[in-house]
């Protein structure tokens, strides 16, 4: 049946240029996201995944590290967010572009990622471009719902829109991660039909809730997407199609409007080269989340198979929901494997950790080799003037 209440007024879905960071460890500090706010490649920036009450991050069991498909270990010690690599390298050699790692979420709390937005803002540091912010969360359903709600909010107050007048400013969507494989006891709700209905009814109660109450004249929706784990067998496509399907049924339009596909795969295991788990983890046995090279295949996999499944839904808001692909996308020709198989946008992570922002310069074609400090005469110093501009929030 049909919502009694008219729809919010939702942005089209817009990334461009087309790239963009996934949630990952290089998107928690206001530098992070600055970085690559600044950079003229990207299209949106997406944040590290949030709670409403932040994650008992513990660098001692939740690290990184990187490794060679070719040598099958990791030649590096597990490492933190702020470590820094050397880019040598990239195409192979010994430090490899796949990656594990054991973190779960953000150590950073919802409400101050609010706060860091706000603050860049409020200073104008937004007022360039209309580049979006990706807001990755999760919790409970319940919880995801609040978020949904005071994403809303944020979007519809009158600094923000007042800061979309000029062109530019500030607009937020949000990510729903169903799909971390690294949480003990709590299996990524994305592989199941109830959980995944569980969420998107929540996040469409929120929208309705919202819509009631606010006012007339300024009432931007809300793009809201969810991250999905890497899918291995039909059923599980279907399962998640089959929720998208329903939820439009009930509420006579999808309140999905995107799709992040795929998050890490899980149970994976790297040694190092004395034959040890190169990573610690919360149950001592260093498996975690593989990313990179690894995982591409899968992903493309993915990408293609949602793409497929959408484009031949009875549901038009089904048929509309778009894609960003994500993984393994180290260069042109996987950016453009990404896009040829039906990824609206494409986000790149372990490649980002590896090298910076350098890494949208090379994905762009920007520049044409990739090395250490080796970014387009627009990025030069991209990296001290988001420290100096992050120091004042």
């Amino acid at each position: 049946m049909s919502s009694p209440t008219a729809p919010l007024d939702v942005t089209p879905f817009k990334i461009s240029p087309p790239l963009l960071n996934s949630s990952c460890p290089w998107a928690t500090t206001p530098q992070h996201l600055l970085r690559a706010y600044l950079s003229p490649h990207t299209g949106a920036v997406t944040t590290r995944t949030s709670l409403l009450k932040g994650f008992d991050q513990d660098l001692e069991i939740h690290q990184h590290t990187f490794f060679s498909s070719q040598s099958g270990h990791s030649a590096l010690k597990a490492l933190s967010p702020e470590t820094v690599v050397s880019a040598k390298d990239l195409e192979g050699g010994e430090i490899g572009t796949s990656s594990l790692n054991t973190y779960g979420y953000s150590p950073i709390v919802f409400s101050e990622y609010l706060r860091y937005l706000r603050g860049m803002r409020d200073a104008g540091y937004l007022n360039g471009n209309l580049k979006p912010f990706i807001v990755s969360v999760t919790g409970s359903p319940e919880e995801v719902a609040e978020c949904c709600t005071r994403l809303l909010k944020f979007q519809n107050e009158q600094g923000s829109v007042e800061s979309r007048k000029g062109g530019g400013g500030l607009i937020v969507m949000m990510e729903i991660n169903l799909s971390c494989p690294n949480i003990p006891d709590k299996p990524p709700p994305a592989y199941d039909a109830t959980s995944l209905v569980e969420y998107i009814s929540a996040v469409a109660k929120a929208q309705l809730s919202f819509a009631q109450i606010s006012s007339n004249q300024e009432r931007m929706g809300l793009n809201v997407g969810i991250k999905t784990p890497p899918y291995t067998y039909s059923a599980q496509f279907k399962v998640l199609l089959s929720a998208l399907e329903s939820s439009a049924e009930l509420y006579g339009t999808c309140p999905i409007h995107f799709i992040t596909a795929t998050n890490t795969l899980g149970s994976c295991l790297v040694m190092d080269v004395s034959g040890e788990p190169a990573l610690g983890s919360a149950n001592g046995m260093g498996i975690g989340g593989m990313a990179g090279d690894g995982l591409h295949a899968i992903s493309l996999g993915n990408v293609k198979t949602i793409w497929t499944l959408l484009d031949g839904s009875e549901k038009n808001s089904v048929r509309n929901i778009k894609i960003i692909g994500v993984g393994g996308v180290k260069g042109k020709d996987g950016f453009g494997r990404m896009r040829s198989v039906g990824a609206d946008a494409v986000a790149v992570a372990t490649v980002y950790g590896r090298i910076g922002v350098g890494a949208f310069c090379y994905i762009s074609g920007a520049v044409v080799v990739v090395g250490e400090g080796m970014v387009c005469k627009e990025c030069e110093n991209l990296e001290f003037r988001a420290k100096n501009l992050a120091y004042s929030l």
